[in-house]
């Protein structure tokens, strides 16, 4: 059958992006009665990652608005996923793409930049996502008129992504029986975003943010808000509880899950499966049933080439 414009087969690279499914975690939970954990999983969008949703949102905005397009340069900070994502996007919709990044991210991220063409300005290992910021911000104030400043950041594009779509899946996926929601802060967009829409459904949902426990961290693409650049976008205020997560504990995490649920994922995804373990472990000491949600923001093929995974 041939396709039509009334008849077009497949999607756009802009359509398959949300919509993930959600897996249950119930190797995790099986010493707890009537506590179960599901994960979204994020890395089934185009880009590999939860971030496919803000960056769209961001440059699906910036094109109404005129502000990207005829050669305008796409200039961003990123610790990697959204870099991705906006790098996806540039070749598909045919833009150009500037990165600030921490060069001591993995090298399969570096490997996907480089396969989607993106142009990288690589920044201060030791300075981490806030040194990249201040790179984008050097550029932007030298030269305006070259580029879109998307700045995730302070973008609320961001957050409306999720606001839009993440928050109403979850909603759908568990039928509504959703307790709590478990997600890592890093631009916070994820978190600010579902946490307003679930509210907004049922204000009894509980809604925790999770963070790195200290400034120095293997969390990457994770903000430690007390010392950090704090996003614009982030509401302290709008978490009923947060938790701060060792590195260690991520590690283990990510581990097990690959080796006892045959569930490969990120640093950050395992990280916050961590915190919801932790709050299922206390529902659970209360008698309480629960259904635990978190984002797994991204699956392991970007991190394979790092050493945990060999340690015990």
């Amino acid at each position: 059958m041939i396709a039509t414009e009334k008849n077009l087969l497949g999607k756009t690279i802009l359509e398959r992006i949300g919509n993930t499914p959600i897996v249950r975690l119930d190797r995790l939970t099986s010493h707890l009665p009537g506590v179960q954990i599901v994960g979204k999983a994020e890395w089934y969008n185009p880009g590999g990652s939860v971030k496919d949703r803000a960056a769209s949102s961001i440059v699906t905005d910036a094109m109404s608005r005129g502000l990207l397009g005829n050669g305008r340069i796409l200039l961003d900070a990123t610790s990697g996923n959204t870099g991705i994502a906006y790098a996806m996007l540039g070749a598909a919709l045919r833009f150009p793409v500037t990165l600030c990044m921490p060069s001591n991210v993995s090298e399969e991220r570096k490997r996907y930049l480089r396969a989607y063409g993106a142009n990288v300005v690589w920044t201060n290992p030791a300075d981490g996502s806030d040194g990249a910021i201040r790179k984008a911000r050097e550029l932007i104030a030298a030269e305006p008129e070259r580029y879109f400043y998307a700045d995730q950041y302070s973008n609320d594009a961001n957050w409306m992504a999720h606001y839009r779509t993440t928050g109403n899946e979850i909603w759908e996926q568990t039928e509504g029986r959703v307790t709590h929601f478990v997600a890592a802060l890093g631009t916070s967009g994820t978190f600010m975003g579902t946490t307003r829409r679930l509210k907004e459904l049922n204000p009894k949902i509980t809604c925790v943010s999770m963070q790195p426990d200290s400034p120095f961290n293997g969390l990457e693409g994770l903000k430690h808000m007390a010392t950090a650049i704090v996003p614009k976008i982030y509401d302290p205020g709008l978490a009923d509880r947060n938790i701060e997560m060792a590195t260690e504990r991520a590690y283990e995490m990510a581990r097990f899950m690959g080796r006892e649920l045959g569930v490969l994922v990120g640093v950050s995804a395992a990280a916050a499966t961590a915190a919801s373990l932790q709050i299922a472990e206390e529902e659970a000491a209360r008698g309480r049933e629960a259904v635990i949600v978190t984002i797994l923001c991204d699956g392991a093929d970007k991190y394979m080439s790092e050493r945990f995974w060999s340690e015990e």
